[in-house]
Order: structure tokens, then sequence, then C-alpha cells
């Protein structure tokens, strides 16, 4: 597949130098991928729970098979640990169509394309990768990514209040964590302590297994989404040995931060792709429901929140797949990442609320998705970095630079 933005894509000069175009074969991998949620994602959501996350482990290995003969599973797995080794731009043009059903926001096609999830074990030596990651990738194990505290998640860099004291050949760890996804279905975890002083060079990364003595899971919390529900845990004297470590002491938050990053993309991504299905299900309702002896389609007021809806869906979407094409370039991209997570967010959040007032009373009933992508929506834009954080994040990047640049000088 040839790099987006290379000689072929656009004329030298023309464009940014993180511009981005679809090739014909990502258009391709972009059909197939359409054609497996619409036949055979939501056809099977039809018999299920309007707030299910998971299907049965025979029905999710059977999805499994049929991806894995496409090529396509562990989407975002390298191709040196088994994974397609897909670019940034195809992954995030995947998840748009990924996520297009019912649970597509937290249960893309309910885990048929995989992936590990936690990015840092590609780091780990290789007794933690054999131990750890290799059953990850094969799904004979679950883990967690244990970074926000009580304290604070948006800066963890000062909030981590989380401590391990070396103790011989072994550390212990006192702590909490909160609004850890899924760490009570976890078999170990991504725990982040503070190891040193202040700041970010005082934090390090433990792989914890949830069996170990001082390990807890305090309770479930309850939140807007459906499904699977985020965890708060505490860490009492709990000793791991100087093996857990993984990277080097005080690598910790450049573990977690370059990860954090590069996830966001597809992370926004899957906004857009269920706001591209709320706008296609308004499309079609507005040219079928009558009112007032018309259809909806001729009634302008109708026809401008389309259009308004449209406009946000291209802006979202061209903002995250310049920061997909930069991040594949190797250039800069965290400023274009913070851009593109603040505005898929927000603007899929709008697309979904007309959509369903364009829909009326139907339109907040569980017969439809809007309700769940409204409720999921709203928790985006707080996970992964708030939406304050990423315009904390651009405006620095503003201010300290020497002089303001147009998008095509950057």
């Amino acid at each position: 597949m040839k790099p987006p933005g290379e000689a072929g894509a656009f004329p030298a000069g023309a464009f940014p130098a993180g511009a981005f175009a679809v090739s014909e074969e990502q258009k391709q991998l972009c059909a197939t991928v359409r054609r497996f949620v619409s036949e055979r994602i939501r056809p099977l959501e039809a018999d299920l729970d309007p707030d299910e996350s998971e299907l049965e482990p025979a029905a999710a290995a059977a999805l499994v098979a049929e991806t894995s003969r496409m090529g396509l599973y562990n989407l975002d797995v390298p191709a040196e640990y088994g994974g397609p080794g897909i670019d940034t731009v195809t992954l995030a043009l995947l998840a748009m169509e990924m996520s297009q059903h019912r649970a597509g926001l937290y249960a893309p096609c309910y885990g048929a394309f995989g992936g590990t999830g936690i990015a840092q074990l590609y780091d780990a030596d290789p007794d933690q990768k054999e131990r750890y990651l290799y059953p990850v990738l094969r799904g004979e194990k679950r883990a967690f990514f244990g970074l926000t505290e009580p304290s604070g998640g948006s800066d963890p860099a000062r909030a981590i209040r989380t401590r391990a004291v070396r103790d011989g050949a072994d550390w212990i760890i006192n702590g909490s964590k909160v609004f850890i996804s899924d760490a009570h279905r976890a078999d170990f975890g991504l725990v982040f302590a503070r190891t040193g002083g202040p700041g970010r060079g005082g934090i390090s990364c433990f792989i914890v297994d949830t069996d170990t003595p001082g390990f807890r899971v305090e309770r479930v919390i309850r939140t807007l989404r459906s499904g699977a529900c985020p965890t708060e845990l505490s860490f009492t004297d709990l000793r791991v040995p100087a093996a857990s470590l993984l990277g080097e002491p005080g690598g910790g938050f450049a573990l977690a931060n370059d990860a954090l990053v590069r996830t966001r993309i597809p992370y926004s991504a899957g906004c857009i792709g269920v706001a591209i299905r709320a706008q296609a299900l308004a499309l079609d309702y507005v040219r079928q429901r009558e009112v007032f002896g018309t259809t909806l389609a001729e009634h302008e007021g109708i026809g401008w929140m389309l259009v308004d809806s449209e406009i946000d869906i291209r802006a979202a979407a061209h903002l995250v797949l310049h920061a997909a094409a930069r991040a594949d370039r190797g250039l800069a991209f965290r400023t274009e990442t913070a851009m593109a997570k603040m505005l898929a967010t927000e603007a899929s959040a709008r697309v979904v609320d007309r959509s369903m007032q364009v829909f009326g009373g139907y339109g907040v009933t569980k017969d439809l998705p809007f309700e769940r992508w409204f409720r999921e929506l709203r928790i985006r834009r707080i996970g992964e970095g708030s939406t304050e954080t990423q315009r904390m994040i651009v405006s620095r990047h503003l201010l300290r630079a020497p002089r303001y640049k147009a998008i095509w000088e950057d």
C-alpha cells in the first residue's frame, strides 16, 4: 500500500506535509468492512438487548474466524506480532466503518477485529511478552490500563499518587485508581505508580496480575455507558517482583503518553462512524416521513439540519485523517490529534442529537440506536483526555511557537 500523501496522491507542495488521500486499496478495505457490519453485525443486534456489549463466546468466536479468514483480525497489531500491519490512516478509515452499529462506540463489531488495546506491551522484554502480550493477542488473557486516579485524570504527571517503593528484589505498591475499564474481568493490568519525585520522570509502569494479594476491585462504577462499566481499584501493600517493571524506572509516563496520543486517532474516528450512520438513517427517514402533506425532506428547516450535520462530519473526518497521515509520515501529530479528538467527539454528538430530533419521539426510543449513541458520545468528550485538556494542548502549541504558521506551512 502506498503511504498516504506520497507521490501520486497530491502534486508536490500543493497540500500540507501531513495531507492524506484515500487509495483504491483503502476504499476496497472499507467496502469489505462495511459489508461485514451490514450483513453480519446489524442483523445480529436485532435479537440482542439494546444495551448489550458482548456476545456469547461461540458467536464471538464465529465472527473472529470470519475476520481472520479476511486477513483483518487484530487490526491494530503490528505485522511483526502477527497483525496485518495497517497504517494509521487506514486504521482510522476502518474505525469509521466498524463503529456504524448500535454497540459501535464501545464494542465495535463485538471484538471481531481484535486488537490488544495495550500497546505499551510492545515495549515489554521477551519474558513479559511470553507471559502477557502473546496470550492477549491469542485472546487467552484480558488486560486493563490503570492510569487515572481519584486525584485527577487529565494531568497524570502531577495527579498520580499511587506509590511503588523498592523492597529488596520486589516493589510494594500502595494507592488507588478510578474509571479503569473492565479491570474486574481482567487477568492483569498496567499500573502506573510514582517511584520517584514529582513530575513525569517519577512515574513507572508495572504489570500486575489481578490475583496478586493486595489487589482489590472496590466497586464497579455505573455510568451513562451501556454494558461494561469502569471500576475503582485499590492496592494495599501489593508486592510484585522487579521483573514486573515495564520499561525503565521513571519511564512510565512516556509509555502511557505516546500510546494514548496515537490511540486517540481511531478513538475519534469511531465517533465519526456513528455520526455517519446517524446521518444516513436521518436521510432515509426524511425522504419517507410525511407531515403537513409533504415529506420532511421538503421542509427547509430539516434540510438545514442535515447540512449542519454533514459539515460536522466532514470537518471532523478531515482533522482525524490529517492527524493520522502526519503520524504515518513520522511528523509531529500531538496537536493535530488533540484538535481531532475534540472536534470528533463534539461534532458527532451534535449529529446524533439532530438525527434524534428528525425522528421525533421514535428517536429517543431503544428501538433505534440514537439514544445509546447520545449517552456514550457524552462520555467520549471526557474519555481519552477531556475536551478541556485537548484545548490546553492546542493552546500551548500555539503560544509556544515563535510565530504563527498557516496549515500549509506546517
